[in-house]
């Protein structure tokens, strides 16, 4: 089966065996309501009158193929089955809040990632200048701002406050890690009278924003809640790619190009250039594709050996005989498999496995194993992640955010709830939650990315010993 897009998944879904594709219905993509919506949008009132009154609003029923190619039509068609779709997301001409005594927060949680100023910047403009909601704060922090005992200040944002932050990289919110205590956010919302939550992160905020809801929904409040996946690894299910992301491999690339030229200025020169890549190598696959001077991608979906006839150390050997010099990409949880196990697995504040330092061990490997076979190699060890991820957005990235955050802002006044907005087959869509959560994406290694991935390196399509 093709691939489903560039970035390298394909349409089944990998890792958790539970959700595949073919287990799940489109019951689990449907997004919740909070009710009946009465009230007309001023998007209609605005524009009813206009040429783009027509085609600018969207039907619940509107829906979005998620195998859109003709193989995937005939299997449904032989089967009498209806197509998995997504509900479209986009405005509607009648909305559930009432602008004029409706209050809205913002909130960014995890790691920090390029971009999230341009959406917090477009949320805010979103909702004062389209829908009229005049009253929105931010909440610093990420969850701990929803804690009283943390001290954290709430800052009022208006398009005036936040016109120039998309120059700049990180979160003027800033950001947490770790669980709270879900009865006092709750808490939090209800006392200051917040009617819409907007958490901007990656699969662990978006998993927190389900718990919020849920007890939201037990209390039976009318409060609404909505995910903007930030993730620079790009490992949301069924969503094309999370914003960060393209300006992650974009940054990397120069400093690819870089680390090659350190390569080549010594006799037999290495250079190592890790990323980010938790679960998943997205940014090393794609940066290696954007600076193809890269001889070996290593990602945390093939595991590899470092010794043995066809490990990697064998490999980088014969490469450095023929070409002298190589220029190496490894994603941070690539080659876990290669550390001793440890009983004690470490987690950071999110809940995420601590993985080892695998750029230092490739560094230290590479320098002993040649050392060793006296053969002549100089190797050099770059680590720009931190810097990386800090990076303002670039112009694609920043179109991106402001999308993604004005469907967010479409749905969350239409009613729905725990849901995250994304893109897939070239169209905005709003997902629940917890099945973008059920299980990370990851590359396929079998599908187009991959492959891409070996014929600009030309390294093995394994290196474990077991495997020719």
């Amino acid at each position: 089966m093709k691939d489903s897009n560039n970035f390298g998944f394909k349409y089944s879904i990998e890792g958790n065996k539970q959700t595949e594709i073919e287990a799940m219905t489109n019951q689990d993509f449907e997004v919740k309501s909070l009710g009946e919506c009465t009230v007309t949008s001023p998007l209609y009132t605005a524009y009813k009158n206009t040429p783009m009154a027509e085609g600018l609003f969207v039907d619940n029923d509107d829906r979005i193929l998620y195998d859109p190619t003709l193989e995937g039509f005939k299997k449904c068609l032989k089967e009498g089955t209806d197509p998995i779709t997504f509900e479209k997301a986009g405005p509607r001409e009648k909305i559930f809040f009432s602008p004029s005594n409706t209050k809205a927060a913002i909130v960014t949680c995890g790691g920090l990632c390029p971009g999230i100023n341009n959406v917090i910047r477009s949320v805010v403009n979103g909702l004062y200048y389209r829908y009229n909601i005049k009253n929105i704060v931010g909440i610093p922090y990420g969850y701990e701002g929803l804690i009283p005992e943390f001290g954290h200040e709430w800052v009022d944002l208006t398009p005036e406050k936040v016109k120039d932050i998309h120059m700049f990289g990180g979160s003027i919110l800033g950001s947490s890690r770790g669980r709270q205590n879900i009865e006092r956010m709750v808490d939090t919302l209800e006392r200051n009278n917040i009617k819409m939550l907007f958490t901007i992160g990656g699969d662990g905020t978006l998993s927190g924003n389900h718990v919020i809801q849920e007890e939201i929904e037990r209390r039976g409040l009318k409060i609404a809640t909505a995910g903007i996946p930030k993730t620079i690894d790009n490992d949301v299910n069924f969503i094309h790619k999370t914003f960060g992301f393209e300006t992650a491999f974009t940054t990397a690339a120069p400093i690819i190009r870089d680390a090659h030229n350190e390569a080549t200025g010594a006799y037999n020169g290495v250079a190592i250039v890790k990323v980010m890549g938790r679960d998943s190598g997205f940014i090393a696959a794609n940066a290696a594709l954007a600076m193809p001077d890269v001889n070996f991608v290593l990602v945390p979906e093939s595991e590899f050996d470092l010794y043995g006839p066809n490990g990697f150390l064998e490999s980088l050997k014969d490469r450095l005989v023929k070409g002298h010099h190589a220029v190496v990409v490894v994603a941070e949880g690539a080659g876990q498999n290669l550390f001793e196990d440890d009983q004690n697995v470490e987690k950071d504040a999110s809940g995420n496995i601590k993985h080892q330092d695998i750029g230092l061990l490739l560094k230290d490997s590479i320098s002993k194993f040649f050392k060793d076979q006296n053969f002549e190699a100089t190797v050099k060890y770059i680590d720009p992640s931190y810097i990386i991820r800090s990076e303002p957005a670039i112009a694609a990235d920043s179109i991106f955010c402001s999308s993604l955050a004005m469907n967010a802002v479409h749905g969350v006044m239409a009613g729905k709830t725990d849901f995250v907005v994304g893109r897939w087959n070239m169209h905005f869509t709003f997902l629940p939650i917890p099945t973008a959560t059920s299980s990370r994406k990851k590359i396929d290694l079998s599908g187009e990315l991959w492959w891409s991935v070996l014929e600009n390196t030309g390294q093995p399509y394994s290196m474990k010993n077991e495997e020719k």
